[in-house]
């Protein structure tokens, strides 16, 4: 069969008959064919559809192409008898081109940028609220089933989530508490006030700068490695799989990740603060002559419990918010490889903003109740 039988568009009266494979090889002689045909001076045009028996994003592209030409003029165009599956294809082009013309479009007027960018955001909201409004349903179901948790899932994620991020969690923490130190110590030798500097590292420490420090490190390992790890797996089309499967990508892959990250944040945070005020502690002997049982001694009368109380109680809020962001971006990932760097970026910085924000909405509102 030679390639021009191989697919065809034929018109009679109002009528276009397409047959054959409307398939990328034979596309450019269709649209010759097309050509050459011309359209009715008036009325509507019908495109029978029946006897296309393969199509691929070439052929769905020029029958998407052909109805829109059919359509100018004053005249209607409609399409009867294309194939389930081939309508399927040609409702993705569809979409596909919409959003295209529509970010084409949105390079108007600097209204129209505004307009779009607002639309955006506000369907990324929607979006985000329904992703929300699953994880707490999920999790409610295992709440009423503990059983139906993937306990061996969770025991991996602490294992890499929380053990595997002690020694850079440790470092970190432990340099913050020298730096702290050090600058306090050359302003508090000024004043002789040397014994001070417990007070400055173990406030500042357990309050805030270990549960902040280890969430913004957490965020950039854990939740970008979510957003990854769930984008790959949409990408090669191991999220399908799991849903035929009759397995909710939901209880798989972010409940064991929330779940851990609650357990392992507060954790990782006791740990920040032994190792942060360790830091404090050697400066202060080496630069203040504060020895290290002055400091301990200091450090019960002045630090009361509840700093280290109000950091601890922050983490896991701190963790579902990691967790949840780096999930999301992962689910969101819609195009190949290079879409999911940009949506594990975007989980990176989101997650460590709504960190920051949150820990600044409690800092006010500790401070309204002074706590």
């Amino acid at each position: 069969m030679t390639m021009e039988r191989q697919a065809s568009i034929e018109r009679v009266d109002n009528v276009m008959h397409c047959r054959g494979r409307w398939v990328l090889p034979n596309v450019a002689d269709l649209e010759h064919q097309a050509g050459a045909l011309g359209w009715p001076e008036r009325g509507g045009v019908i495109y029978d559809a029946r006897g296309i028996t393969a199509m691929d994003t070439g052929g769905a592209v020029l029958l998407r192409q052909s109805l829109r030409a059919a359509g100018r003029g004053g005249r209607t165009s409609s399409l009867q008898g294309l194939p389930p599956e081939f309508a399927a294809l040609l409702q993705m082009v569809e979409t596909q081109s919409g959003n295209a013309s529509g970010a084409v479009h949105a390079q108007g007027g600097w209204i129209e940028r505004v307009g779009q960018a607002v639309w955006s955001q506000l369907e990324s909201g929607g979006r985000g609220l329904a992703f929300l409004g699953e994880s707490t349903v999920a999790f409610l179901r295992v709440l009423r089933r503990p059983g139906s948790l993937r306990w061996r899932s969770l025991l991996r994620m602490l294992q890499i989530d929380g053990v595997n991020a002690l020694p850079i969690t440790g470092l970190l923490t432990f340099l913050i508490g020298v730096v702290i130190a050090y600058q306090g110590a050359e302003q508090l030798r000024k004043f002789g006030t040397n014994i001070f500097i417990v007070d400055l590292v173990g406030i500042s420490l357990l309050r805030e700068i270990s549960p902040l420090i280890v969430a913004i490190l957490i965020a950039g390992r854990s939740g970008s490695a979510y957003a990854a790890e769930i984008g790959t797996m949409k990408v090669t089309e191991e999220l399908d799989a799991v849903r035929t499967l009759g397995i909710s990508p939901m209880a798989l892959l972010v409940l064991p990740r929330a779940l851990a990250l609650v357990i392992a944040l507060p954790l990782l945070t006791v740990y920040a603060d032994a190792l942060g005020v360790f830091g404090g502690m050697l400066i202060a002997s080496g630069q203040l002559n504060v020895s290290f049982t002055e400091f301990v001694s200091r450090f019960e009368d002045a630090v009361a419990v509840r700093h280290f109380f109000i950091g601890i109680a922050k983490a896991p809020f701190f963790a579902i918010i990691i967790a949840l962001v780096g999930c999301y971006q992962g689910f969101q990932i819609r195009g190949g490889v290079d879409d999911v760097g940009r949506h594990t970026t975007i989980s990176v910085v989101q997650g460590i903003f709504l960190v920051i924000v949150f820990d600044a909405i409690c800092s006010i509102l500790l401070n309204w109740w002074d706590l």
